[in-house]
């Protein structure tokens, strides 16, 4: 039997050379991984050590029971190790994201928001990958609205400093997330990796808009981010999306504690979740995007996205209150100003 004794006591610096299969008794005998194991083990897998079947396997094994803090600590500083580094200047930055996972297919919210909050004035550099349980993720709609991803920083900041916004594409700052990237997108539902997004965003911006599916990774996220030093809000509406949807109250979390907040609170009034749906396929998804980005969205697109973009605004402290910033949130839309940054960063392709 392959005992926790005889794997805590192999050497860290070589556990890429364990079998997947050694790890896996470990993990099936109901053990958890070190955060130093959990490292080494995420290095394996970007380093090509173990197939496909194995990766799947691996993963698994976190669908069947919850991901400890500590080995979402290990994941995470394992995928920042080795990824491609990028030093962005000229002032503080904000990402928008979710863990996705939610199921709920909604349109492209936090990339919408992202393009709000470029327009009143805050810089940022939006972290995200291709939709592995939904239609469309932000990959799939920036690409489809022209964008071309890269990792080369002097073309980053060159889209920052002329639109305010740069995009980082996820896989071609982490081999890791390339390794598994077929895995995941066979297996079509949440997984660990969703979990780790927004913790690996490698401009390591100053503030942080979270979405969480959940209230359990809620905590999981407060606790993860109470350990840096960014200014962070995690958001979960309650009936299950991973960013504020007006459908139902929102948990917001934030440094300085946490709150419940009502769709009339954050957004006027409620909407239904048929009102925000994202459509069919990534065609879809980029045509309600545009229409949006324009100013030719519904009442309750608009909404949901300004009340993201306001409560990232809000998460900044350039306001004194949510209802400034959701004034600023309303003037970038309205004025044509977040349309205008898509069009300056598409011309830059």
């Amino acid at each position: 039997m392959y005992r926790a004794a005889d794997f805590h006591s192999t050497c860290f610096k070589t556990i890429h050379t364990e079998t997947m299969k050694k790890i896996l008794q470990y993990l099936f005998t109901h053990k958890t991984l070190s955060r130093e194991t959990a490292r080494e083990v995420m290095l394996s897998i970007s380093a090509g050590q173990y197939n496909e079947a194995e990766i799947a396997s691996f993963i698994t094994v976190y669908l069947m029971r919850s991901i400890t803090i500590e080995e979402l600590q290990g994941f995470c500083d394992g995928l920042l190790e080795l990824s491609v580094k990028v030093k962005l200047e000229g002032g503080k930055l904000m990402d928008i994201v979710g863990t996705g996972g939610d199921g709920k297919n909604s349109f492209n919210i936090s990339t919408l928001a992202c393009f709000i909050v470029a327009g009143a004035g805050q810089k940022v550099a939006k972290h995200g990958n291709y939709g592995a349980s939904t239609i469309s993720g932000a990959s799939n709609v920036m690409e489809q609205l022209g964008y071309r991803f890269k990792n080369d920083n002097a073309a980053l900041q060159k889209e920052l400093d002329t639109a305010n916004i740069c995009f980082l594409h996820a896989p071609l700052f982490h081999p890791a997330l390339k390794t598994a990237g077929p895995v995941r997108k066979s297996l079509g539902i949440r997984t660990f990796f969703n979990m780790m997004g927004p913790m690996i965003n490698p401009s390591h911006p100053d503030f942080q808009l979270v979405g969480v599916y959940n209230l359990e990774m809620a905590r999981i996220y407060n606790y993860l981010l109470q350990q840096t030093e960014r200014e962070f809000t995690i958001i979960h509406s309650l009936d299950g999306y991973d960013e504020i949807s007006l459908t139902s109250d929102t948990k917001v979390i934030t440094n300085a504690g946490e709150q419940i907040l009502t769709p009339e609170q954050l957004g006027k009034r409620p909407v239904r979740p048929e009102d925000i749906h994202g459509g069919n396929t990534v065609e879809e998804a980029a045509k309600i995007f545009q229409r949006i980005i324009k100013g030719e969205g519904t009442w309750s697109q608009n909404a949901v996205v300004l009340a993201n973009a306001a409560m990232a605004l809000h998460c900044t402290g350039a306001y004194s209150s949510y209802d400034d910033a959701y004034k600023a949130a309303v003037e970038s839309l309205e004025s044509g100003r977040a349309y205008q940054g898509l069009q300056q960063l598409i011309a830059l392709q």
